[in-house]
C-alpha cells in the first residue's frame, strides 16, 4: 500500500503527463496565430502599402479586444466548463486568423486584429485557472513553465515554417505567400479546438484516467491548499479592490512589454542586420527561442525545488533588460543573436514564473476573475509595445529607443517583484 504522500506525488506526475503536453500544443497554436503577423510583416507591408505605425497599431489592437473581453470570458469558462469554452475560443480564433489572407486595407486589418483579440480572450488565463484546480502548488511552477514552453516552441517551429510557406507558396493559386501562411497556420487551431471537447475533463471526479484512490488523494490536497490560501480576495467583485491584484497587473504589464516587443519585431530586427530570405530569417529567429525554452524550464524546476519565486523572477527580468539594451548597439548577426537570446531568454522566462505569484493567494471564483484581471491589464502592454515601436521607427527610422524603453520596463517589473512579500508567494 502506497503512503498518501507517494500516491499524491505519483498522481500529480500523472496529471502533468496527461494535461501539460496537450495544453502545450493548444497554447503553441494560440501563440503562433497571435504573432505570425510579425512574419507576414516582412512582405505584407509592401504589398498593402502599410507604414510601421499602421502595423504597430494593428498588431496592438488584438490586445484591446483581449482586454475588454477577457474577464467576461473567464467567468463564462468558470460557469460552462473548460472543455466547451476553450474549444469555442480555439475554433473562433482559427477562423478569424485565416481571414487575414483577405485583408486589403488598414481598416480591415484593424478590425480583424480587434476581433481576433475578442475571440482569444480568456484562453490563457482560463488554462492557468484550469491548472490551479488540477496541479498541486508544489508542481505548479514546472507545470506552467512546461505549458509556456509553447511560446518558444511555437517560434522554433513556427518561424522557419512561416518563412518556408511565404517563400514556397508565393503565387500559388494567385495568392501571395503571406496569405497562404495565414490560411495554413489557422487549420491546427480549428482541429485542436475540436479535440479539446473530447480530451479535457471539467473536474477531477470526471477523469476516467485516474483511479478512485488517485482522485481522492488529489481532491484532498487541492481542498487543503484552498483552505490555507490567504482569504484577502474572497469573491469576484473584491478581486478588483485588492491592491495585490493591481501590483501583479503592473508587474505582468512590464514583462509582457518585453515578450511582445520582441516577438512582433524579431524578424524585422534580424532582417535589419543584413539577413535576406524569409526562410533564413525564420531559422535564425528560432535561435533565441531555443535559449528561452531551456532557460524557462530550468528556472521553473529550480523555483519549485527551492520553493523560491521572487529571485527566480528578478534575475531573468534583469538579464532581459540587459539584452534589450544591447540589441541596438551590437554589430553583426552573431552578436545580434546573442543579444536577442538574452532578451528573449530573460523576458519570456518571466511569464511562467510570474503566475506562481497570484495563484498563491487567490482561489475559487476570485482566481478566475483575479487571474483574468491581471492577464488582461498586463496584456495591454501587447498594444503599447508594438504601437510604440512602430511610431518610433517611423519617426526616427530605427527601433533603438523602443528597445531601451522595453528594457527599462523589465527593470520596473523586477522592482515590483522585489516589493512583493516573500511569505505570500514562496510556497
Amino acid at each position: 500500500m502506497k503512503s498518501p504522500d507517494t500516491l499524491l506525488d505519483t498522481t500529480a506526475r500523472k496529471v502533468l503527463r496527461r494535461l501539460v503536453p496537450f495544453l502545450v500544443l493548444c497554447y503553441a497554436t494560440s501563440y503562433l496565430n497571435r504573432v505570425n503577423i510579425g512574419f507576414a510583416k516582412l512582405d505584407m507591408l509592401g504589398d498593402l502599402s502599410f507604414s510601421e505605425t499602421v502595423f504597430g497599431l494593428g498588431a496592438g489592437l488584438f490586445f484591446v479586444g483581449y482586454f475588454l473581453f477577457e474577464v467576461p470570458s473567464n467567468m463564462l469558462l468558470h460557469r460552462f466548463g473548460a472543455n466547451r469554452w476553450i474549444a469555442r475560443i480555439m475554433i473562433s480564433w482559427g477562423v478569424l486568423s485565416a481571414g487575414f489572407a483577405f485583408v486589403d486595407s488598414a481598416q480591415w486589418f484593424y478590425v480583424l486584429r480587434f476581433l481576433l483579440g475578442i475571440a482569444e480572450a480568456g484562453f490563457y488565463p482560463g488554462v492557468i485557472f484550469y491548472l490551479s484546480y488540477w496541479v498541486p502548488s508544489a508542481y505548479r511552477g514546472r507545470a506552467i513553465a512546461l505549458m509556456m514552453s509553447a511560446i518558444p516552441l511555437s517560434a522554433i517551429v513556427g518561424n522557419p515554417l512561416s518563412g518556408w510557406i511565404m517563400d514556397g507558396m508565393q503565387d500559388v493559386a494567385g495568392l501571395e505567400g503571406w496569405k497562404w501562411m495565414f490560411i495554413l497556420e489557422a487549420v491546427p487551431a480549428v482541429l485542436m479546438g475540436v479535440a479539446v471537447l473530447f480530451y479535457l475533463d471539467n473536474s477531477i471526479a470526471a477523469a476516467k484516467w485516474l483511479s478512485q484512490s488517485e482522485k481522492t488523494a488529489l481532491e484532498a490536497e487541492m481542498a487543503r491548499e484552498r483552505a490555507t490560501q490567504m482569504r484577502g480576495v474572497e469573491d469576484g467583485l473584491s478581486a478588483f479592490k485588492d491592491p495585490r491584484i493591481w501590483l501583479m497587473s503592473l508587474i505582468y504589464f512590464c514583462f509582457v512589454m518585453g515578450q511582445y516587443g520582441l516577438t512582433f519585431w524579431m524578424p524585422t530586427l534580424i532582417k535589419a542586420v543584413g539577413v535576406t530570405g524569409n526562410l533564413k530569417i525564420g531559422a535564425l529567429s528560432a535561435v533565441p527561442f531555443i535559449v528561452t525554452l531551456i532557460a524557462m524550464n530550468l528556472l521553473g524546476r529550480s523555483a519549485d525545488r527551492r520553493r523560491e519565486r521572487r529571485w527566480h523572477l528578478i534575475a531573468p527580468a534583469l538579464v532581459g533588460a540587459v539584452g534589450f539594451s544591447l540589441v541596438p548597439i551590437v554589430p553583426g548577426i552573431g552578436l545580434a543573436i546573442v543579444a536577442l537570446s538574452l532578451a528573449a531568454g530573460g523576458a519570456i522566462s518571466c511569464a511562467p514564473l510570474f503566475w506562481s505569484l497570484p495563484t498563491a493567494f487567490v482561489s475559487g471564483v476570485a482566481a478566475a476573475v483575479g487571474i483574468a484581471v491581471i492577464n488582461s491589464v498586463g496584456n495591454l502592454a501587447g498594444f503599447a509595445a508594438p504601437y510604440m515601436i512602430g511610431v518610433i521607427t517611423d519617426a526616427t527610422g530605427s527601433a533603438e529607443f523602443g528597445m531601451y524603453v522595453i528594457g527599462g520596463g523589465l527593470v520596473v517589473g523586477a522592482l515590483g517583484v522585489w516589493l512583493t512579500s516573500a511569505r505570500m508567494v514562496n510556497r
